[in-house]
């Protein structure tokens, strides 16, 4: 089975804006890791993608249970205007329930989680009340329920926890836990081999020659693709020989679901990664008025699928996540694809041409009146890597704008949102 749909990028000669490219993503996208299931402990889960549907088997809680260290009693036997006296019949802890019924004008004393004795339907809190000779005395003005959990009231016996499809997070496992299942079922991780390209780079440690840089995308690249729970083969840096690009990419095509490069998908001399992936499957160069960004190439090898990320750090990193992402997630299985955006105000003026998206890194700083505002990191280059270090994430302009005002609102991209 391909990895992707034959046609998927077809028909890209024109530029193609974001949203065109994001809806094929999301409409042509195979998932590749449901040829195999895991059962795993919860311990083990974080990050994969639920493969089957988790139910809650309990109600959570299963009982009533006080929410404040106080005293449980019926609300019936307050006053509504004086203080009202309790003859106290015992206690309930968490783990410990009292186990008898509630006699008329008594109360238990009660702990935070204990169960609710039989017949109380309301607490008050230690702090409001005096209790001297096993008496307690309540003012009035308490209300009917106050300071009571109910039964069921985070789930109920047979409700849907978790959809498949869900990449597990910290606080699903804990809602798993919480509802009686201490494994679940998830897809194999998604394979996916890493390259970087050209002969300027070298593995950083080592000795830098003249003319060279050390290669930072790979180390970027693959600790992104970690983080979405997929496992990651270091491939190395292909040289820039048409041979041994050709010969790197099919060997890894055969253990890999997904292979991604960076740079050397353009169109010059020493760009051999375009042919070798013709020559081995089949490539789609998507023109897309983004900046930073083009050219983003996608295409298949193999039986692998293919990324081509732009060779420039910034840009690699951006196209990563606004397209490689949802990719990478969409061929494990996950489901919920798109990251959130969220609405703050520029700290800058900023002019633009019209049809193209463009993505700039910014921090968050607070104003004088509490609201977060985007304040643009420059130089604007897409080589500072600089920049992605001492920013908080993207401000994402859309195609039809054309300049940006300070104190306008803007949609921000926290980096959390998308590389966790």
């Amino acid at each position: 089975m391909n990895k992707l749909a034959d046609d998927c990028f077809n028909q890209v000669e024109d530029l193609m804006s974001t949203a065109e490219a994001l809806a094929i993503l999301r409409q042509r996208i195979v998932a590749v890791t449901q040829d195999q299931l895991e059962q795993l402990p919860l311990r083990q889960a974080t990050g994969r993608i639920l493969a089957r549907d988790i139910v809650s088997a309990i109600d959570v809680p299963p009982h009533d249970n006080s929410a404040v260290d106080g005293y449980a009693l019926r609300h019936a036997d307050l006053s509504q205007d004086s203080t009202s006296e309790f003859t106290i019949q015992g206690r309930s802890a968490a783990g410990h329930p009292f186990a008898e019924p509630l006699a008329p004008e008594g109360a238990v004393r009660i702990f935070t989680g204990a169960v609710m004795p039989d017949g109380a339907d309301t607490v008050v809190m230690q702090e409001d009340v005096e209790a001297t000779d096993g008496i307690v005395a309540v003012p009035p003005g308490l209300k009917p329920g106050a300071n009571r959990r109910h039964r069921g009231e985070d789930s109920k016996r047979g409700d849907m926890a978790l959809r498949a499809g869900r990449r597990l997070r910290p606080q699903d496992l804990g809602l798993a836990a919480s509802v009686g299942h201490g494994e679940v079922t998830v897809y194999r991780p998604l394979r996916v081999g890493v390259f970087s390209t050209g002969d300027e780079l070298a593995e950083p440690g080592g000795a830098l020659p003249i003319g060279a840089i050390y290669d930072a995308n790979r180390h970027i690249l693959m600790a992104l693709i970690r983080s979405l729970g997929a496992d990651v083969s270091d491939l190395g840096i292909l040289p820039d020989e048409a041979a041994a690009v050709r010969s790197g990419l099919a060997d890894a095509a055969r253990d890999h679901d997904l292979l991604l490069t960076s740079g050397g998908v353009s169109v010059g001399d020493e760009d051999h990664v375009r042919g070798a992936v013709e020559d081995l499957g089949h490539l789609h160069f998507w023109r897309l008025a983004i900046k930073p960004g083009r050219p983003l190439a996608l295409g298949q090898v193999g039986e692998a699928a293919f990324v081509g990320l732009p060779g420039n750090p910034v840009a690699a990193t951006v196209c990563f996540l606004r397209f490689a992402r949802p990719l990478i997630l969409g061929l494990a299985g996950a489901t919920d694809l798109e990251p959130v955006l969220y609405r703050v105000r520029a700290d800058f003026d900023y002019e633009k041409k019209a049809g193209r998206r463009e993505w700039l890194r910014a921090r968050l700083d607070r104003k004088p009146d509490g609201e977060p505002c985007a304040v643009l990191f420059r130089p604007l280059g897409s080589g500072i890597i600089n920049s992605l270090v001492q920013t908080h994430g993207l401000v994402e302009i859309g195609e039809d704008v054309t300049r940006i005002k300070a104190g306008e609102a803007v949609d921000f991209l926290p980096y959390d949102e998308v590389a966790s």
